[in-house]
């Protein structure tokens, strides 16, 4: 039996019970991070009694980590007043995020549910777009004045830091509110207590617009290496922060929707486990829809040389193996492309040290493969006569069959993304699969135009 299947039970036991006190003191000493996963598939009824006697912190950081469908089956058995005091500890970026996965009118309801001024800060960060840095960003964090001095900002922290996000990163502000600049905590520290704050800044820090996108936020946070980023409006007023805790959950949500995009599908937007069936086909069937058409123009072109196919059989034996080996490079650099445009490792200008690249590559992955098929004929046809006599056409025709089209998918696998990235749609639409299936029709023609130079006048 596992450890969490037995703390579960303990806590089932205490439940059960009615031994409240006990189960209390329990979940004091747990991370409200270790605790979600143990207790997101209890019973309802067991989940509902646990958030009513756990601590009102302990609660609202455990609901944040547990997943969404757990999270919804809160709201139906929680009192109207349990929901509310949850909602209002929430911090507003988590908040956000949940409210924004439930229907309009459920939404609607439990911003009815907040206190004014919570409610007021909830609408504030849900009119902002969708992915944009206002959606993430909270409000809790600390600002202190460039006059005060050391002394003075930390009693300042002391009396007012207890339930910020963050206090690695202390901000300065003029008396308006405007942004002059942050400094890390440990130099107040390290500082002389009567140096005022104003001595401390450096003017080298960076900031976020809330209409921002958050792939961009992710990019800042990756080239400057920090823990929190403010946000200002037009006018350089501190409005919010954005924490690094965000970002990693940004990066996983990126990093899974163009893994899906690269296996040619749409993005799921919810886990695999609890999306809807309908909806998961729905998303999976447009793609192979078009994979399908498009694959038929192999059928187009095979029809097109199937004289050359009457009267050299043998070609046909070699179709799977030539236009797959194409795909098979192309997918190869579409992936590596995409990953390195993600990571920032080059920007679109430099499509032509990727193309140089890919033609280097290319050609001597094809000269390895086509070197290989070559010896595989030429072996086989000394103990099979399946060839015929005129094997060593055969041969040439499939090794130089194998270099172009593993050079030609190379190329297209590595610039169909940078084409899609400037055209401004997202290059993980150009899948590994959809790559395949471009190469495989122009590596049929590649194939028989190469069959008809060696072999005229002799097979064809």
């Amino acid at each position: 039996m596992s450890a969490n299947t037995q703390i579960k039970q303990e806590i089932t036991a205490l439940i059960d019970r009615h031994d409240f006190a006990k189960l209390k003191k329990f979940l004091e000493p747990w991370q409200p991070m270790d605790l979600a996963p143990i207790i997101a598939d209890l019973p309802v009824g067991e989940l509902a009694a646990l958030f009513r006697v756990s601590p009102r912190e302990l609660a609202a950081a455990t609901f944040t980590y547990m997943p969404a469908e757990s999270q919804k089956k809160m709201l139906y058995v929680l009192t109207q007043d349990q929901v509310a005091a949850l909602l209002n500890a929430l911090p507003p970026d988590d908040r956000t995020a949940f409210l924004h996965k439930l229907p309009l009118d459920l939404a609607m309801q439990l911003l009815a549910m907040l206190s004014p001024g919570e409610r007021q800060v909830a609408q504030s960060l849900l009119a902002y777009p969708e992915h944009s840095v206002g959606r993430m960003m909270t409000l809790d964090f600390v600002a202190v004045r460039p006059e005060w001095t050391v002394r003075e900002s930390l009693d300042y922290i002391r009396e007012h830091g207890y339930d910020r996000e963050t206090l690695n990163i202390i901000f300065v502000v003029d008396e308006d509110g405007h942004l002059l600049d942050d400094i890390r905590v440990r130099r107040l520290l390290l500082s002389p207590l009567d140096r005022p704050v104003r001595e401390l800044l450096d003017g080298n820090f960076t900031m976020l617009s809330p209409v921002d996108d958050r792939e961009k936020a992710l990019e800042i946070f990756r080239k400057f290496d920090r823990v929190a980023l403010p946000v200002t409006d037009e006018y350089r007023k501190l409005i919010g922060i954005v924490t690094v805790d965000d970002m990693l959950d940004v990066a996983s949500a990126e990093a899974t929707e163009d893994i899906q995009k690269l296996g040619g599908s749409e993005a799921l937007d919810e886990p695999y486990t609890t999306i809807a069936l309908h909806k998961m086909v729905k998303k999976r069937a447009s793609w192979l829809v078009v994979l399908f058409l498009g694959e038929l123009l192999t059928a187009t072109a095979m029809s097109f040389f199937e004289g050359e196919i009457q009267k050299a059989v043998v070609l046909a034996l070699f179709v799977p193996l030539v236009i797959s080996s194409g795909g098979n490079a192309g997918s190869q650099a579409a992936t590596l492309v995409i990953r390195a445009l993600a990571l920032g490792e080059f920007r679109l200008g430099d499509w032509w040290r990727v193309m140089r690249r890919e033609l280097a590559a290319g050609l001597a992955l094809g000269l390895i493969l086509g070197t290989i098929g070559f010896l595989r004929i030429a072996l086989w046809a000394q103990f099979s006569h399946i060839y015929g006599d005129h094997w060593p056409l055969v041969a040439v025709t499939v090794g130089v069959s194998l270099v172009g089209v593993v050079l030609w998918g190379s190329l297209m696998g590595s610039m169909l993304p940078l084409i899609l990235k400037r055209l401004g749609f997202d290059p993980a639409t150009s899948s590994a699969p959809f790559v395949a299936t471009l190469v495989d029709v122009t590596g049929l023609i590649i194939y028989f135009s190469v069959a008809y130079a060696f072999m005229h006048g002799v097979l064809l």
